[in-house]
């Protein structure tokens, strides 16, 4: 049986990455097509049931027609789609996590889904260290001013500058394979680093950083930087009574998931004084409506959900999925199934 298998990239991922990944990891005789999505020249969104999805069910009905495998990173794989595709077997997500899959439609019918952990985690960490410079040296702002015609020399007045990373405490909230990176980088700063995150156990903790409570890591930290996972326990973990432990002139940073910040609080926290700056990747609507108070608030750093944005993690993308095709077709375990029963299904 000739095995056919659908890339689906966009204008990041884009599809002859994919196509070249899976030809160097499998077999030859794959029927490859491909499918462009729009994305990021058109926002992501929800599509039917699931969310950050590019293109229609329709088109995607369409292109799975007799489909196999399905390589893609923004494709929506809803129930109504994965039902119109009776021979898919495999969804290769060249993403952290399979967001725009409907897992349980894709259990039910055996459709194995697999996604690409650790894929921007060099990006997202390098993009973090940018902002947490761009924030404590207020570059934004005085590039604007520069290009305005404006010299502000007053940004030299004693209350008006930041503090160096060279001896500061930073403080990570999740300690996976962004946080790792950034704990190494700040160390290279001599910074201080300190780490909350409850899956690990202070002798898996390198000499580079020390393992304590949440609460104990916002006091000690002149800036906090979020890396962990959105669960029901980490959803809001860090809200006004959290802000108010941190040090006066601390600085918050958030590149991993919008739904772990109150960011009303922070903007309060600007506000009255007690925060120095934040730095921001990610937010609770994408775009940013107009009428935000992120907008208006002083000393915010901001970009648009592109922390992990680089030709390596594009690559590094298409590859680990193109992994997973490679195993999946020569009968071996999956590394990265986010439904292993689905898996035993299919080899059943």
């Amino acid at each position: 049986m000739t095995i056919r298998l659908l890339a689906a990239g966009d204008q990041f991922v884009l599809s002859d990455l994919l196509v070249d990944a899976v030809r160097g990891a499998a077999p030859d005789g794959i029927d490859i097509r491909q499918l462009s999505l729009p994305w990021p020249v058109e926002p992501f969104g929800p599509v039917a049931e699931v969310d950050e999805a590019s293109g229609t069910e329709d088109e995607l009905i369409e292109a799975l027609r007799g489909v196999h495998i399905c390589v893609t990173q923004m494709a929506p794989l809803t129930r109504r789609v994965l039902t119109a595709a009776p021979d898919l077997k495999l969804v290769c997500v060249t993403r952290g996590g399979p967001v725009n899959v409907n897992l349980e439609a894709a259990t039910e019918r055996g459709v194995a889904v697999c996604s690409a952990p650790g894929r921007n985690a060099a990006a997202t960490a390098e993009h973090t260290l940018a902002m947490i410079l761009a924030v404590v040296r207020r570059i934004p702002p005085i590039h604007q001013d520069l290009t305005s015609g404006v010299w502000r020399g007053d940004y030299y007045r004693y209350d008006s500058v930041g503090p160096e990373l060279n001896g500061c405490t930073v403080g990570l909230v999740g300690f996976g394979a962004v946080g790792s990176r950034i704990a190494r980088m700040l160390r290279g700063f001599d910074a201080r680093v300190l780490v909350y995150d409850p899956y690990v156990d202070q002798r898996q903790m390198p000499d580079i950083a020390e393992l304590t409570s949440l609460d104990d890591l916002l006091a000690r930290s002149s800036i906090v930087s979020l890396h962990a996972r959105v669960t029901p326990e980490t959803t809001k973990m860090i809200g006004a009574a959290q802000l108010a432990l941190m040090p006066a002139g601390s600085i918050i940073v958030n590149c991993a998931r919008a739904a772990l910040l109150d960011y009303d609080a922070v903007c309060d926290a600007l506000d009255s004084g007690h925060l120095f700056g934040a730095a921001f990747d990610v937010f609770p609507l994408e775009p940013i409506p107009a009428d935000s108070r992120l907008l208006r608030t002083h000393n915010i750093v901001m970009t648009p959900h592109l922390a992990g944005a680089s030709k390596q993690t594009a690559t590094n993308a298409a590859h680990i999925a193109a992994g997973e095709v490679g195993r999946y077709l020569r009968g071996e375990p999956l590394h990265f199934c986010a439904n292993p029963q689905a898996q035993r299904q299919v080899r059943t």
